[in-house]
């Protein structure tokens, strides 16, 4: 199969034609209480199946999936904390999830689909947001704007890893990958700044995080690999996502900063487990050390379970 078309296959599973909200979210009723934990992401916080969702679009359903795997880091977190029993906590998680572009759910939108839920209130503990991935920065979003409007991002590193030619540096120029310098704080905060207004005023007693995205390579390099097969591919040239994957996560570091809420490092928490690793944590294309139905480049059950162990403690304060 051709690497286009391979990419064409997974990018069908990833984007369905979902909508992409404008409206604001619509606060809970006076004197609900809320959720302890409240989860906003995409599909790494989904992190589905992709031949379930192939089966899906085969059925005639178009729709990004707003479906959770049971080894999800947020169903993992509510199984550890004794949450999913009592049903205390809502993952409002979407593939193709965003800050702001289409064609997946926004954080508004997410958002809304909590509050229509009742997860906000005094009782809310923590709301953890992973989204980021998906966004358009630069003279990607223009050229994605005139191309194929619905695409989302994500699927571009498959691309990148499995055509000859990778993606140098002059893919920014092309528009095939976002512009690592466009990605900052201030613009990642400025995309979901009225979001954490909205959580402190109708949960004023949660903690917000913004949670990262695990290790896909090794930070400051320039290569990515995938496993297909049993095999191991190697593109050394991909040092344009590379570095666009670095400046994001540093754009949510500072965002955190700079809104005042808390960052968590999933880096940290799958540190040496990338895709070049020997024990890779993200998934390959029917990778037998990975998870032969895992959407690739997305985490492996055990990259959620460290995801979930390391923000267990918020949930104690």
């Amino acid at each position: 199969m051709r690497s286009r078309s391979l990419a064409a296959v997974i990018a069908g599973v990833l984007l369905g034609s979902g909508p992409v909200a404008t409206a604001h979210a619509q606060p809970a009723a006076a004197g609900e209480a809320g959720k302890t934990l409240v989860v906003l992401g995409d599909s790494f916080t989904t992190n589905g199946s992709w031949v379930a969702a192939l089966a899906a679009r085969a059925n005639g359903d178009s729709e990004l999936s707003c479906d959770h795997l049971p080894t999800s880091w947020p169903t993992r977190l509510a199984q550890q904390s004794g949450l999913e029993q009592t049903g205390d906590y809502v993952d409002a998680s979407c593939e193709g999830g965003s800050l702001n572009t289409a064609p997946g759910f926004s954080v508004v939108h997410e958002t809304q689909k909590a509050a229509a839920a009742k997860a906000f209130g005094p009782r809310t503990t923590v709301v953890a947001i992973q989204l980021g991935m998906n966004d358009a920065w630069g003279e990607y979003a223009r050229a994605r704007a005139g191309t194929n409007p619905q695409t989302v991002a994500g699927v571009d590193l498959l691309q990148c890893v499995l055509e000859p030619t990778g993606c140098g540096p002059e893919a920014v120029a092309q528009g095939r990958v976002n512009d690592p310098e466009e990605v900052t704080g201030s613009a990642y905060a400025a995309r979901i700044a009225s979001v954490i207004d909205y959580l402190r005023y109708y949960a004023p007693n949660a903690r917000i995080v913004l949670v990262g995205y695990p290790e896909i390579h090794t930070p400051g390099t320039e290569s990515v690999c995938i496993g297909m097969l049993g095999v191991t591919l190697t593109q050394s040239r991909a040092a344009a996502y590379t570095r666009y994957l670095d400046h994001l996560d540093a754009a949510q570091r500072d965002a955190a900063r700079s809104l005042g809420v808390e960052f968590f490092d999933a880096r940290a928490e799958t540190a040496g487990h990338g895709t070049c690793s020997a024990d890779p944590w993200v998934n390959g294309i029917a990778d037998p050390r990975t998870e032969a139905t895992g959407i690739p480049f997305h985490p492996t059950a055990r990259a959620d379970d460290a995801v979930a162990r390391g923000l267990r403690p918020l949930l104690d304060h």
